[in-house]
């Protein structure tokens, strides 16, 4: 199989402003010189956390997502993040993985940041998505799952093969708890035997939350191959096939993993 090349983005927010997200993104995108597949954006790329989905959620024809399925195909990329969606009634905290050719997945956040309220605006998902691209399966999370590891576990399949290649997870991640972000992403990547890649925001939000950032890509054995503090950011990296195979096969340590399932 061959590589993948990957392009993670760091960015301060608008607070609850769509059409100034969108601008930003559709400038930030067009400046990426080297050739990319995969494009990354923070958690509610659109708005910011807000709590305020009345006010915010559009439906899955609204503006943010039309602007995915437009800048998915002008650059022949795959771009995810997540974002407020209104649907039969409820309101999610979406994920949306939207391929070039404008057909997409969708993964609803489970495990909603009750510390912040999130429970009481957001209805919960109960499906993973593990989406695939040349070869390499994909398993897409958003911010507080990452503190759940039994959702994100990596299981081998009757093939043989781990369920999924790469951990993503998209962030509104405040620097106040910057620390357990940092050693969860590691960890994960580590139990799972992964590439693992963690984007956040930078700046403040509109409740003069500071976010340091902190995105970052880790290899299947931990080693950090990337890590951004406080400032804005564009980084592209080559995910090694080969690497990523080399150690699985030299510490095949999932095959002894114990069997669950979550009900």
């Amino acid at each position: 199989m061959s590589d993948l090349t990957v392009t993670l983005i760091q960015a301060n927010l608008h607070w609850e402003n769509i059409p100034a997200n969108l601008a930003m993104f559709d400038a930030k995108i067009d400046a990426i010189k080297e050739k990319t597949e995969v494009i990354i954006l923070p958690e509610m790329f659109s708005t910011g956390f807000s709590m305020q989905p009345e006010k915010l959620a559009e439906t899955m024809d609204g503006s943010a997502v039309q602007w995915m399925k437009k800048k998915a195909k002008e650059k022949n990329v795959i771009i995810t993040g997540s974002l407020i969606i209104e649907e039969d009634g409820a309101y999610y905290n979406r994920l949306i993985w939207m391929l070039p050719n404008g057909q997409f997945g969708i993964y609803n956040k489970r495990h909603r940041f009750g510390f912040a309220g999130e429970d009481n605006h957001y209805a919960a998902g109960d499906k993973r998505l593990i989406a695939q691209v040349k070869g390499w399966k994909i398993c897409l999370n958003i911010c507080y799952d990452l503190r759940f590891p039994v959702w994100a576990r990596n299981t081998i399949q009757d093939n043989g093969a781990p369920a999924y290649d790469v951990l993503v997870n998209v962030a509104n991640w405040p620097e106040r708890r910057s620390t357990p972000w940092r050693a969860l992403l590691q960890a994960r990547a580590i139990e799972n035997q992964c590439y693992v890649i963690g984007v956040n925001r930078v700046g403040n939000d509109g409740n003069e939350i500071y976010h340091s950032g902190d995105s970052s890509l880790i290899d299947p054995v931990g080693e950090i191959i990337y890590h951004k503090s406080h400032d804005e950011d564009v980084f592209t990296y080559t995910l090694s096939r080969a690497h990523l195979d080399e150690l699985r096969t030299k510490f095949p340590f999932m095959k002894d993993a114990d069997k669950f399932m979550i009900l």
